[in-house]
């Protein structure tokens, strides 16, 4: 398989580097977490001569003997070196029941510096705190952006790329396959297979189905605004008797294991945070095309589940804008900056222009305002909005 160098995860991992923190790289399955470690692992060699480097990757039949935790712990320390710096990298550690009692006691030895990845359903962020009794960092990788799909086939032109990347999607794992049929059951079975069998599995779910149905019912509807009222109620018309409460723990579940993204309301005027409903972002929208194919698709609402994922990549949090009842698909914030962001698909039509506009014209403060959409143009302002194609903002 060709491989590119993920910069931007690897410098973040670099800069760690040394620090007293346990690392924890995170992200959906198979979105290229072990292939950054072993990238890291090869940039320590190239650059440190003093490196001691244990790894251990217990998805193979070599280390079947180190899934118990005393094993494990005492394979390391008999492979410590007093005369090196000591790195410690444990591939699916979660395979290895109690990881965490040799994760803690090689931690107070205060002798490694130490990295760990492993299935999201069972290495979760919120339990974190809990597993580990030294301080965590959390590096949470994406499947490829656009600039990196650029990076990865050569290309050069961004608009015929952008056609073919809103459909194949950013799991690399699919760009081995040279048929559509081929790529898209390769990502159906990466959901179906290893996300949706993680959550059963750590949670003990009994109605399979159910977890099914709900799943597919957030790629349906990304980008739109749901509750778990709402697909309770959606679900029970088509004679699923569901209570909200298990719809809302479902959810819970999905988000845990990054197969989905919940993204808040926010009262732009009011400065609060609305609980009625929220959107929910796949973490890759060609889970969409796999599953559904191409049942009810809306470009646009493609497009801002792709937004959405490059701006939680580029460090923002996002929230969606609410003012005098308009909606604002993002509000980005990092640190002290702040930006609005439209998003749409076509913006030829002037009423469609004039209503993506509108809400961003009604905000009055001095932060940025993107209106991004699928021009094909050079950038251009609109009473002070940058007008933006998205394949070019995406390259950038």
């Amino acid at each position: 398989m060709k491989l590119i160098d993920r910069e931007t995860y690897l410098n973040r991992l670099i800069s760690l580097k040394g620090t007293p923190d346990i690392k924890v790289i995170t992200g959906i399955r198979r979105c290229g977490k072990s292939k950054l470690l072993e990238e890291f692992i090869e940039w320590i060699k190239a650059h440190e001569s003093d490196s001691n480097i244990i790894y251990v990757d217990l998805s193979l039949l070599s280390y079947e003997a180190l899934k118990e935790y005393h094993a494990l712990n005492d394979y390391i320390e008999e492979r410590y070196d007093r005369k090196k710096v000591n790195y410690v990298f444990i591939d699916e550690v979660q395979m290895c029941e109690q990881f965490e009692l040799t994760i803690n006691s090689l931690h107070s030895t205060e002798k490694y510096d130490i990295y760990v990845t492993g299935s999201n359903a069972f290495l979760l962020s919120s339990d974190l705190a809990t597993l580990f009794t030294g301080r965590t960092f959390e590096i949470e990788v994406y499947p490829f952006s656009f600039s990196e799909y650029l990076l990865y086939y050569g290309i050069s032109d961004v608009q015929a790329a952008f056609d073919r990347y809103i459909k194949e999607g950013g799991m690399s794992g699919s760009y081995l396959y040279k048929e559509p049929e081929e790529k898209y059951k390769y990502l159906t079975d990466i959901f179906d297979t290893l996300i949706l069998r993680d959550i059963r599995q750590k949670y003990k779910i009994r109605n399979v189905t159910l977890m099914d149905k709900i799943a597919e019912f957030m790629m349906d509807n990304i980008s739109n605004l749901t509750s778990s009222r709402k697909i309770a109620d959606t679900l029970t018309k088509n004679l699923d008797n569901i209570n909200h409460k298990t719809v809302g723990s479902y959810l819970d579940y999905l988000c845990n294991a990054f197969a989905f993204y919940k993204v808040r309301r926010y009262d732009i005027r009011g400065k609060k945070y609305l609980t009625a409903s929220e959107k929910y972002y796949l973490s890759d929208h060609a889970f969409r095309f796999a599953k559904l194919g191409s049942r009810n698709l809306d470009y646009g609402r493609v497009m801002e589940n792709i937004v959405a994922l490059e701006l939680m990549r580029r460090g923002y949090e996002i929230y969606v804008g609410v003012l005098y009842k308009k909606e604002i698909d993002f509000v980005a914030v990092k640190q002290n900056e702040k930006i609005y962001i439209q998003v749409s698909d076509d913006i030829s039509n002037e009423i469609t222009f004039n209503r993506e506009v509108d809400s961003l014209l009604k905000i009055k403060d001095a932060y940025p305002k993107l209106l991004i959409a699928r021009t094909r143009h050079q950038q251009y302002q609109y009473e002070g909005i940058h007008v933006i194609d998205i394949a070019e903002w995406l390259s950038r």
